[in-house]
């Protein structure tokens, strides 16, 4: 296996860093020597975080608590890392949430709001801080989707498109970028160990159950698959067999069966 390229000294910016795929990154990001700047709403969850990243490794965190679904929260951040002259060298493109339920019943606010964190706030930070990458010729983002891109999901009708829009940005990035030094990689997930089905509202089925990952070996395949400049991975064995029988389905026959996955 190459080895992979030293970020030890480097600051990275995790979403939704408080809980869950972005609480393993900012972990596994320390341990590779990164510095940090960490992001979510809820600042108390932040600073527990930041206290036992700090106990366990000798990097700067930094939190920040903000609610990315406005569009001055995500400029404020960028003009707080200018002001402070944080050179954010990795974006972990990681908040997210999902909205269970038939689309004819969720709340407008609740789609709204998924719609704003999972699609708006993630074009808006790598509009703003792709440039001075660009400017200092190094640079890594990582896109947080999910399996469910890859097809029409009923009951995570609105969330499953987001993902879909996700992954084609972050493709079409990496292939706008790939004569530069700049790193893109959409890393697509499937079932992991985290509270987002609880936030969402569902409950986890059977299948989801036996096919859950860790939220480590995500994050794990996730970073190795930024640092070896992949356009997108899909962790885990049966997430990728998965995705790949899907290639071979009718739509319609896809759908039918995403739904009964959901179900």
């Amino acid at each position: 296996m190459a080895e992979l390229p030293d970020i030890k000294g480097k600051t990275a910016l995790v979403t939704g860093a408080s809980s869950g795929i972005g609480m393993e990154f900012a972990f596994q990001l320390a341990a590779l020597g990164c510095n940090l700047v960490i992001v979510a709403r809820n600042e108390e969850a932040l600073k527990i975080v930041r206290k036992e990243i700090t106990e366990q490794y000798p990097v700067e965190v930094t939190v920040i608590a903000a609610d990315l679904t406005q569009e001055q929260a995500v400029e404020k951040l960028f003009r707080d890392m200018v002001q402070n002259k944080k050179q954010i060298e990795i974006l972990i493109n990681n908040a997210g949430v999902g909205v269970f339920g038939e689309f004819q019943n969720t709340s407008w606010q609740k789609e709204l709001g998924m719609l704003r964190l999972d699609i708006l706030s993630v074009v808006q930070l790598t509009k703003l801080f792709l440039p001075p990458m660009l400017y200092h010729k190094s640079g890594y983002i990582l896109f947080v989707s999910s399996v469910a891109a890859f097809q029409p999901c009923p009951l995570y009708a609105t969330y499953a498109a987001s993902k879909s829009f996700i992954q084609n940005f972050g493709e079409a990035l990496a292939f706008e970028l790939s004569d530069t030094p700049i790193s893109v990689t959409v890393l697509a997930p499937g079932v992991t160990s985290t509270h987002f089905h609880a936030t969402a509202g569902q409950p986890l089925t059977s299948f989801q159950k036996m096919s859950m990952m860790d939220s480590r070996s995500v994050v794990s395949e996730g970073i190795r698959a930024l640092l070896n400049k992949r356009t997108s991975v899909i962790p885990g064995w049966g997430n990728k067999i998965l995705i790949f029988i899907e290639r071979f389905l009718p739509r319609k026959l896809s759908t039918w069966f995403a739904y009964k996955f959901m179900k």
